[in-house]
C-alpha cells in the first residue's frame, strides 16, 4: 500500500493535492441568501439550481475519494451577511467533527462601519487565515465606477483593506478580469499583505480579443510579488467544459504567474455544475504532464501549504 503523509492512496493515477479553494453548507441548519430566497441574477455560469441541495464534509469526500487530498481550505460561500462570523463557528464544528476543512478563508465588509471588529473577531479563531471581501465591481467594463462605495479605491474599504496586515491575514481576491489592473493597485499599496487571485481571473471571454484582454490583466497583477493564483474555476456560462480551451487557459496563466505562485483549487461543489471532480483532477494534471515532477508538486499542494501556513 502506498502512502503519503500517512494517507493511503486508493487508485492508481491518484494525484496528491491540497485543495485551495472549496465549500460546504448545510441549508437545513444555516441561510445562504443566493441558494434560497435571493437569486443571483447575473451568477457566472448560469442556471445554478443543482447547488440548492446540502455539501457537508462526506460528501467532498465523496466527490474526492479517487484522489489524495492532504488538506482543504473553505473560502467563504456568501452565509447571511447578518452574521459573518456564524459561517466561521460553523466551520470550526466542521474542522472538529469531520476533520475538514483545515483552514478557513472567512468573510468580512472592509468598507462596513462594523468592518474593524469583524476582522478582529474572525482573526480570533485559530482556523482562518484570510477574508475574502468581494469589492464591489461591474458587469462590464464600460459599466466601471472608481471609487463609488465599496469599490477598490473607495478610502473606507482601503482603510479595511489595511487592517489585514495587522492581523497577518491574506485577502482572496475574486473581481472579473476588467477590474485586475485595480487589483494590481491595492498589491502595490500594500506589497506586505498576501493576496490571491480566485478563478484564474475569469476568462469568461474566449475570442482573440478577449483572450488579449485577460492576459494583460493577469499580466499588470502578477507584476506585484505579492499576488499568488488559484487555477480553478474554468467553467463557463452556458457552455460545456472544454479541455483544449482550458488547457490554453491554464498553461498561460502558470507562464504568467510562475510556477512558484499558482496553486490548485476544485471550487467544489461550484465547478461541478459543469465538470466531476475526478475528471477536473485528472485533466489538469493532463494539462501539466510535461512539467518536472517538482513543479506538479508546488502547484497541487505544496504551494498551497505555504501560501495558507497550513
Amino acid at each position: 500500500m502506498q502512502t503519503i503523509h500517512g494517507r493511503r492512496i486508493d487508485e492508481p493515477g491518484a494525484v496528491t493535492l491540497i485543495d485551495a479553494h472549496h465549500h460546504l453548507w448545510d441549508l437545513k441548519r444555516n441561510r445562504y441568501p443566493w441558494l434560497a430566497d435571493k437569486p443571483e441574477a447575473h451568477f457566472f455560469l448560469g442556471d445554478y439550481g443543482a447547488l440548492k441541495r446540502d455539501y457537508m464534509p462526506d460528501d467532498y469526500r465523496r466527490d474526492a475519494r479517487g484522489h489524495n487530498v492532504l488538506k482543504t481550505v473553505h473560502c467563504e460561500a456568501e452565509w447571511d451577511r447578518d452574521d459573518q462570523v456564524g459561517e466561521t463557528v460553523w466551520l470550526t464544528e466542521m474542522n472538529a467533527r469531520f476533520g475538514l476543512p483545515t483552514a478557513i478563508v472567512a468573510h468580512a465588509w472592509f468598507h462596513a462601519g462594523n468592518g474593524p471588529e469583524v476582522i478582529a473577531r474572525q482573526a480570533g479563531f485559530p482556523l482562518v487565515r484570510g477574508i475574502r471581501s468581494k469589492p464591489v465591481t461591474a458587469l462590464a467594463p464600460d459599466r466601471m465606477t472608481p471609487g463609488a462605495p465599496g469599490t477598490m479605491q473607495d478610502p473606507r474599504w482601503l482603510e479595511g483593506f489595511a487592517l489585514l496586515e495587522r492581523y497577518g491575514l491574506s485577502w482572496d481576491l475574486r473581481v472579473p478580469s476588467w477590474h485586475l489592473h485595480e487589483a494590481a493597485a491595492v498589491a502595490r499599496a500594500f506589497p506586505r499583505t498576501r493576496i490571491v487571485l480566485n478563478h484564474t481571473g475569469f476568462p469568461w471571454d474566449r475570442s482573440a480579443e478577449g483572450l488579449a484582454a485577460w492576459r494583460k490583466a493577469m499580466q499588470a497583477v502578477a507584476a506585484c510579488p505579492n499576488v499568488h493564483l488559484k487555477v480553478s474555476e474554468l467553467g463557463l456560462k452556458d457552455q460545456p467544459w472544454d479541455y483544449e480551451s482550458n488547457r490554453r487557459i491554464v498553461r498561460d496563466a502558470i507562464a504568467i504567474f510562475g510556477i512558484a505562485r499558482c496553486m490548485f483549487a476544485t471550487n467544489f461543489p461550484v465547478a461541478g455544475l459543469r465538470i466531476g471532480y475526478d475528471a477536473l483532477v485528472r485533466a489538469v494534471q493532463r494539462m501539466l504532464a510535461d512539467l518536472p515532477a517538482a513543479d506538479q508538486e508546488r502547484f497541487f499542494w505544496r504551494n498551497a501549504e505555504s501560501f495558507y501556513r497550513l
